[in-house]
């Protein structure tokens, strides 16, 4: 579905030097990136603010063209065959809308009908379904300025979808909505991956999607990318450890050492302990535990992605 190879995007910009001066500067946004990725896969694509994110979308749908490295979308070069790739891919941007503003939602997936061109029997299979499950039927023949924006998420979503796209491109699709809007369209995307029919790219830097949607995760960081894999594969290269909270009905004199999962911390006066696993596993710690003092409670805690991916971009990359 997308292959980059070695893609590469320079900008020139200018910079003041004195009153009436200006030098000429090189910013390379993205450096060599490449990328594969198959039908029907759902892919995180993550970095900090600058890395580089949108730059790539961009040039993967064919509004920039790359300054080196080959890509291909859909099996098409997106610059060269732009018109036509448009309708292969869906896009959907947070802060940009493809409905129109005065126009009842209906009317607007009347009219994106016309202009890809969707059979009328398609178009109604599509819609219907886009409607059950995003609960659409409600604020159909509202005017897409009067829609909560969890409202109008919704129908940018079915808006993209209509025609039938091979590959979905979201950037940061559930940014700024309440708690029950960013949960329907988390479970929409996800039933859309289930059915394997869509290629997902996501970028967002709500991480809570990103567990919650995608097997594969891509971080760019300086316009390169850092890491290529799964969520594990990122815990486990940063040094993400779950951890096994122990809740004690009496103090001990001294908090036990345990083999393979080292103290972290001491909490509640001593009635709380924390370790961390590393080569242990969670029935050998409990079991020692158990063997040692009265437990109370205990509790597993998973690692936070958020922690993880942070330690990625504190940690420096070889240039």
């Amino acid at each position: 579905m997308i292959e980059a190879h070695a893609l590469r995007k320079e900008f020139t910009v200018r910079v003041r030097a004195g009153r009436l001066r200006r030098h000429k500067r090189v910013v390379t946004a993205v450096d060599g990136v490449d990328l594969r990725v198959e039908r029907g896969e759902m892919l995180g694509y993550i970095g900090p603010n600058g890395a580089g994110k949108s730059t790539t979308l961009k040039m993967l749908t064919g509004v920039l063209t790359p300054t080196a490295g080959q890509v291909r979308v859909c099996g098409l070069e997106p610059v060269a065959r732009r018109t036509r790739l448009a309708l292969g891919i869906g896009v959907v941007f947070g802060q940009r809308s493809q409905l129109w503003w005065d126009l009842p939602l209906r009317d607007s997936f009347d009219l994106l009908r016309h202009i890809y061109r969707v059979p009328a029997a398609a178009h109604a299979t599509r819609l219907r379904r886009c409607r059950d499950l995003l609960d659409l039927d409600a604020f159909l023949d509202t005017p897409v300025r009067q829609l909560s924006l969890g409202q109008r998420m919704r129908g940018e979503l079915t808006a993209a979808l209509l025609h039938g796209p091979q590959v979905l491109f979201l950037d940061e699709p559930t940014i700024g909505l309440d708690v029950v809007s960013r949960q329907a369209v988390r479970g929409f995307l996800a039933e859309l991956g289930r059915t394997g029919d869509t290629t997902l790219v996501l970028t967002t830097h709500d991480l809570a999607d990103i567990e919650r949607l995608c097997r594969r995760l891509v971080v760019i960081d300086h316009g390169r990318v850092v890491h290529d894999g799964s969520i594990a594969a990122l815990h486990s290269r940063y040094g993400s450890r779950r951890l096994v909270v122990a809740e004690l009905d009496v103090v001990l004199p001294e908090p036990p050492t345990l083999p393979g999962a080292p103290l972290q911390r001491v909490e509640a006066d001593g009635h709380r302990l924390v370790y961390a696993l590393e080569s242990a596993g969670v029935a050998e710690v409990v079991a020692q535990l158990a063997g040692l003092a009265t437990l109370r409670d205990i509790s597993i805690v998973e690692p936070d992605i958020e922690d993880v991916v942070a330690r990625l971009y504190r940690t420096p990359h070889p240039v």
